[in-house]
Parts: C-alpha cells; structure tokens; sequence
C-alpha cells in the first residue's frame, strides 16, 4: 500500500477554546500507483488529512502509514500540489520548477540537467527561459506539476488542481496529468469538489461525511484506466450511475435543493 490510515481522528481548538473534531476513526487505504479521490461536503476535513498525509499535521488519535513508514513530520515520499500554481513571478520556467532541487542543496547544474530532461518530456522545453506571466493557465499547471515531480516523491497530493481553469482546459490537463503520473509510475491522491471530475480521473473514490468526518463510502471507478483517458471515461454509460449514487450520498448531508 502507498498509503494506510487508520482511524485517523482530529481535533482543533477555537479561538474561544472550544475543542472542535474535524476526522473522527477516518481509515482508508491507497494501493501504489492508483488514482484515488476524495470527495465530501465543503468544510468537511478533506484538506486537513491531506495535510496529515503530507506530514504537516499530526493526528490526535491514529496514524498514517507512506511507503511503509508511520509519519509524524513532513515526508519526502510525498509532494503536494496546490489549488494555485504558486510559481514565482520573478523566476523563470526552468528556475521555478528547480526550486525543490535547489532547496535541498542540488548543484545549479545538476537541478538544471534534471529539470530539462522533464520540461522536454512533457514539450515545455522551449518555455525554460520563459516566465510565468506568459504561460497560460493550463500551462502554468504542467509546471507546477513538474515542479513536484522532480524532487521524485512516491505519492503526489492533488488539491483541486482544476479548479481555477475553463471547462476546456480542465478536460485537457485531466488526461494529461493523468497521463504523466501514469507513465512516472506515481500514486495520485486527488481531492475535490467537482464529482464527474473525480468519477473521471479516478481508480476509486472514497465519499466523506459532514462533520465530524467519517468515510462513508469507497466506490470502485477504473473508467480512466479502462478507456486510457480521462476524457473517453466521461462517455461510458456507468458514468451517470456513478455520478447519481455519489450525489446521493452528498445530498444527505447538504439536503436537496428544489
């Protein structure tokens, strides 16, 4: 398994010192090199176990397992990308996605060597000297991705990657993020809000409660990984099916809209 939670509980204090529980006995496991999604009400802890999974926070009760080793600080089996790109303005493409490299000490030439080899695997080649205001934002997105990528991390922690981009351009950068963590060998742990996405794009799905969160419900998917495309998936008549079971399980918690 790339990933074990098991039950997995956490709770805040709020600024009145209210003790607040945002997972309560969450458990899932994740198989290397699948796609997985999280999917759950707005507000319902999913961001709060990706920081558990990535080591930034530590559970209250419970534990988490990567690659085979319990976490309790930050690891580097995962990499996280993040709603927003995040590249800075004043770096280019190539000085950019050598930021991680750079940060653990690697040679100017050595991370430049390597963040070449994946700017030119993925046609972003000609974009190095380049910076980020010129790149659109489905571009922007590779990169940020193939920044992630090149420090080599096991796992890559998706938060709603998509979300800021046209219709369009996330159907396109669906398959082709699915495409490179494919072809990179990588686990892919996506969370969104966005079903047929999730429905499109995964291996699984595991459906959280409200509040404090729970999981509900783990659907197996594979429609990507039948049709080889993200895309394809989205024709398949077992697509609606699944999107209506998961809403169902959503509008529980959200109460239907008339």
């Amino acid at each position: 398994m790339a990933i074990q939670i098991q039950g997995v509980s956490k709770s805040f204090v709020s600024a009145t010192g209210e003790d607040i529980q945002v997972l309560a006995e969450v458990s899932m496991q994740i198989k290397k090199q699948e796609f997985f999604s999280i999917v759950g009400p707005s507000g319902c802890g999913k961001s709060t176990i990706f920081n558990i999974i990535a080591g930034l926070l530590k559970p209250t009760n419970g534990k988490v397992i990567v690659c085979g080793e319990e976490i309790d600080q930050t690891t580097g089996h995962v990499g996280y990308m993040m709603q927003k790109d995040l590249l800075l303005p004043w770096r280019s493409i190539l000085d950019n996605v050598t930021l991680g490299l750079e940060v653990k000490g690697m040679s100017k030439k050595d991370r430049g060597d390597i963040a070449m080899d994946y700017l030119d695997r993925y046609g972003l080649a000609s974009f190095a000297g380049a910076y980020p205001s010129t790149l659109s934002g489905g571009m922007r997105q590779r990169v940020a991705l193939i920044r992630t990528l090149v420090t080599q991390p096991d796992i890559i922690l998706l938060d709603e990657p998509f979300s800021a981009l046209d219709y369009q351009t996330r159907l396109i950068l669906e398959d082709e993020i699915l495409s490179i963590l494919k072809s990179e060998g990588k686990t892919g742990v996506l969370i969104t809000h966005d079903i047929e996405e999730a429905i499109a794009i995964s291996d699984r799905i595991a459906v959280m409660s409200k509040r404090p969160t729970t999981v509900k419900q783990v659907y197996d998917i594979g429609l990507a990984s039948q049709y080889g495309s993200a895309l394809k998936a989205r024709s398949d008549q077992k697509f609606k099916q699944y999107f209506e079971s998961i809403w169902s399980e959503l509008d529980i918690q959200m109460g239907r809209i008339s």
